[in-house]
């Protein structure tokens, strides 16, 4: 934590990282982040507030005037295959901090940290290749080719649940356009994006090309989304705050990529794999203790097998390990917040009041105290319910059985939510038939949970708008200029369109 937050003291003590140096906040204001698993503050962050954001966005275009602008895409590369490096260096450092903040698995974060390098490896791989392309025109006399240039500044704000992952789904391709960047990190999980911070200025990248500012509250989200210096704004989180982002952005014309909640559905098929599939839906909603926006919280499962498959899953959801997330063993850590605590258990009362059955869990996990709830399965579920149609954002899983393919598309569909969803059968032609009928962002078939920084990931309806990842996804942080040149020097009826 050499830059990232001030040493030789009990508690780190993490700053805004402004201009490539570290710095407190204008107002002096400072903040503790809470251990989830061990219910205390294990470190303090800096609490921003619209002036910093001035000052972070003021840095970010200096540096995009600057020497980064001035950089060519096979500089940029290099820069960031650095990053990449170094990322790989600190991983388990970085995992240890992010598991502190979020209460989530070592073991997942460890894993999310290795695979992490892999996404500016991509990235800087697409740096030096953003070419334009002649246009052939009707007009002899002209010469017509188009150039990508970066948007600008971006303000990137991200969720508490995987935050350097999140982050990076839109820093990096930022970067590989030329982008410079202004981060807001939860409220909850500032820790790792202020480490990640410290790397750049390691990797040599010029000061102001990526700003962390840290503020508890919405204070720094509204000013950043809403900023006249941003020209591009990327959110992950909630529906209805990713609403109120795009409201602000819009108010200076200034584009939004979202990726907002889901309401994601297995559809089981009585030929699937029960054990493949049993496997798939545990790791879909009870892995990340259920936090994560592509969590598989609905099992759509045929009749003739539903009894099967759910005895599976809860015999799975019974063994589930609950505990300590740093304990190599455990398979499922406290929910991150306690709001989050209070919303996931109020959906066990009122699964209950409106007729679900609990076939395990249903309750927080006493004898743990804390944030921790038990992986929950509830069935007799109604399409109406509560618990079928809102985001939980906890491990609870509503099974609702059906008849025919058509029966389980309507019942997938049937949802203003559409980021993921997947198919379990070993009918080759249903699952490609099933794939294409869901309306959602992400199929997986006989599979779930996967990513890659070469695939892209996004929503429909109420999950957002445009895509992250995948080669795509750099042209959203550039704009498109054509060019127009005139061969010949001679002019033509100025009174006319040429």
């Amino acid at each position: 934590m050499e830059q990232a937050a001030q040493t030789g003291q009990e508690t780190p003590r993490y700053q805004l990282i402004i201009d490539g140096q570290p710095t407190e906040a204008v107002s002096g204001r400072r903040y503790g982040t809470v251990d989830p698993y061990q219910q205390r503050e294990w470190a303090s962050a800096a609490d921003g507030d619209a002036a910093d954001v001035d000052l972070a966005v003021a840095a970010a275009r200096r540096a995009l005037s600057g020497p980064w602008g001035q950089l060519t895409g096979f500089g940029r590369a290099a820069l960031m295959r650095r990053l990449a490096e170094l990322i790989a260096r600190d991983a388990d450092r970085l995992a240890a901090i992010e598991t502190r903040d979020t209460g989530k698995l070592l073991r997942e974060m460890r894993g999310q940290l290795a695979s992490l390098p892999s996404w500016y490896s991509y990235f800087a791989g697409l740096a030096d290749k953003l070419q334009g392309e002649t246009i052939p025109t009707d007009r002899p006399n002209f010469l017509v080719y188009t150039r990508h240039e970066p948007a600008g500044v971006v303000g990137a704000i991200v969720p508490w649940n995987s935050p350097l992952l999140l982050l990076t789904w839109k820093l990096a391709p930022a970067l590989a356009a030329g982008c410079t960047v202004v981060a807001k990190p939860s409220d909850y999980s500032p820790a790792s994006a202020v480490e990640l911070a410290g790397l750049f200025d390691e990797a040599g990248f010029p000061p102001g090309v990526f700003n962390v500012v840290t503020g508890f509250g919405p204070a720094v989200g509204k000013a950043l989304a809403g900023h006249p210096g941003v020209d591009k704004v990327a959110f992950t989180g909630s529906t209805g705050v990713g609403a109120e982002v795009a409201k602000a952005a819009a108010a200076n014309v200034t584009g939004a990529l979202l990726e907002l909640g889901g309401k994601s559905a297995h559809l089981v098929f009585g030929d699937a794999d029960l054990d493949a599939a049993s496997n798939g839906v545990v790791a879909g909603v009870f892995a990340a203790t259920g936090q994560t926006c592509m969590a598989g919280s609905r099992l759509l499962v045929h009749r003739s097998v539903h009894d099967a498959l759910v005895d599976r899953i809860v015999r799975r959801a019974e063994a589930i390990r609950i505990g300590d997330p740093q304990d190599p063993a455990t398979e499922m850590g406290p929910l991150a917040t306690e709001p989050q605590f209070r919303k996931v258990v109020s959906f066990f009362g009122s699964a209950v009041a409106e007729g679900a059955t609990v076939a395990t869990g249903g309750e927080a996990v006493a004898e743990l105290g804390g944030f921790f709830v038990r992986p929950t399965v509830l069935t007799g579920v109604k399409p109406g319910m509560t618990v079928a149609c809102e985001e939980v954002f906890g491990p609870v899983l509503a099974v609702i059985p059906f008849d025919t393919e058509d029966e389980a598309l309507a019942l997938a569909n049937d949802s203003r939510y559409g980021l993921a969803g997947a198919v379990w059968t070993k009918d080759i032609h249903r699952g490609h038939r099933v794939a294409h009928k869901l309306q959602a962002g992400t199929v997986w078939i006989n599979a779930y949970r996967v990513v890659g920084p070469d695939v892209p990931f996004g929503g429909m309806g109420l999950s957002g708008i445009g895509r992250e990842n995948g080669i795509d996804t750099v042209r959203e942080y550039t704009q498109t200029k054509a060019v127009w040149v005139e061969l010949t020097g001679g002019t033509r009826d100025p009174f006319t369109l040429g």
